[in-house]
């Protein structure tokens, strides 16, 4: 069964810029984001549909014993036809308006959305390539302590060092080798979570591809940053339409006070059998009217007052949620733009430790060739040298990571990724 599960999982090798590209194509929740846009603008066409001529076919055909009374309120006919169109309902117009700002709303809610999943995406990325670098380091340490491990060995066997640093070793060896076993889970685990992120199953695995790869340029300043965030961000622009749209529905429920005015047409073909020329003074078997149908309110009750007041709350609640929202949008710019200054000292401080680390290790190798320095010793800098590696790649992840979190806020990150 397992070995099944193995022929159907798929590897599949991605750049940065790639795997973006497979998750704005495949990604579900983007999918269930442009399905809400497309609910969105059908909507626009049932509300508009009042306003177009609505045609009706039928028969009221029946045999008349006496007056020709109505069947379901129009007279006895071999077949009738009506057409009924809206000429002026105020109320359905601003409906009509409503679904359009809804619909502006869910393009907006699909792009936000589309940022988000390249952040998401990017995010994973990261933490896969992360993952598998920091193995591969902590492979070449659990090497390296191997051969400190074999050195120390011999020198207890020729009596040249205690057991105590055998045992020493072979403890350090067996938590190298402790790291290396979880960082394969961990590069199995973000390897699956960015394939299921970019719409694959949960069986295949999306591994980073090595390339070189500069940190995102970020806006000159952060006030500059926060202006960005303030005009372009969707969530923000979102929000402002769902006032606008609340808006639109006050002015509907308003307008219940207006005239409604209806297009009326109908056409009748009568028969003689339902006795009408028995009771009326002229009989027309073609009969035909048009006109238009007036409706005007005197007195719409509480009930649309209720209804107003109702709406203004919702619009009073959703402009201090807008406040709150850009509040923490300058927070967020703030606190970021913080983030990436700490991960900037720290790969600083990162680079510095390791260009001491490897300045010792040459200094280790010259010796040794002088016989100053043994085996071990030099090992032993290999293995600090490796881990200054593995801290300074770490370090770098962090800083690129904090600027994809400035530009994720700012609106530029999938210009960043694709000019990459």
């Amino acid at each position: 069964m397992s070995c099944a599960c193995l022929l159907r999982a798929e590897v599949h090798p991605m750049t940065l810029r790639q795997a973006v590209e497979t998750a704005l194509k495949q990604s579900p929740d983007i999918t269930l984001a442009r399905l809400d846009e497309v609910k969105a603008r059908q909507a626009v066409l049932v509300a508009r549909d009042p306003f177009t001529p609505h045609l009706v076919i039928g028969s009221g055909l029946a045999y008349s014993n006496g007056f020709p009374m109505s069947i379901q309120g129009s007279a006895p006919s071999v077949v009738q036809t009506n057409i009924v169109q809206d000429i002026f309902n105020r109320q359905q117009s601003m409906a009509v308006a409503q679904a359009k700002e809804d619909a502006r709303g869910a393009a907006l809610a699909v792009t936000s959305k589309r940022d988000e999943v390249v952040f998401r995406t990017a995010s994973l990325y990261l933490d896969a390539e992360r993952a598998g670098r920091l193995r591969e380091f902590a492979g070449k340490e659990a090497e390296s302590l191997q051969r400190v491990l074999e050195t120390v060995e011999t020198q207890v066997r020729e009596g040249r060092a205690l057991p105590l640093a055998g045992k020493t070793a072979a403890a350090n060896l067996a938590h190298a080798r402790q790291t290396a076993e979880l960082l394969d889970d961990d590069v199995a685990n973000s390897e699956t979570a960015l394939a299921m992120a970019l719409g694959f199953s949960a069986e295949d695995r999306v591994h980073p591809v090595a390339e070189q790869r500069s940190a995102p340029a970020l806006p000159k300043s952060e006030e500059e940053a926060i202006a960005a965030a303030l005009d372009a961000n969707k969530d923000l622009r979102r929000m402002e339409s769902q006032i606008t749209a609340k808006e639109i529905e006050k002015r509907g429920v308003k307008a219940q006070r207006l005239p409604h005015v209806d297009l009326v047409a109908q056409y009748a073909l009568l028969a003689k059998f339902n006795n009408y020329a028995e009771f009326f003074s002229k009989y027309q078997q073609n009969n035909e009217q048009i006109g238009m149908s007036f409706q005007i309110p005197l007195a719409a009750g509480p009930g649309v007052g209720a209804q107003v007041a109702q709406v203004e709350s919702e619009i009073a609640h959703l402009k201090i949620d807008l406040n709150n929202a850009r509040n923490r949008l300058r927070r967020d710019i703030e606190q970021a733009f913080r983030n990436v200054r700490k991960s900037e000292t720290a790969a600083e401080v990162a680079r510095l430790d390791l260009d001491v680390a490897r300045e010792q290790l040459s200094v280790d190798l010259a010796q040794m060739q002088e016989g100053r320095v043994t085996l071990r010793q030099v090992e032993e800098a290999r293995v600090a040298e490796n881990d200054k590696w593995m801290a300074f790649y770490d370090a770098q992840y962090g800083v690129e990571r904090a600027r994809w979190s400035v530009l994720r806020l700012t609106g530029d990150l999938l210009a960043a990724v694709e000019a990459e």
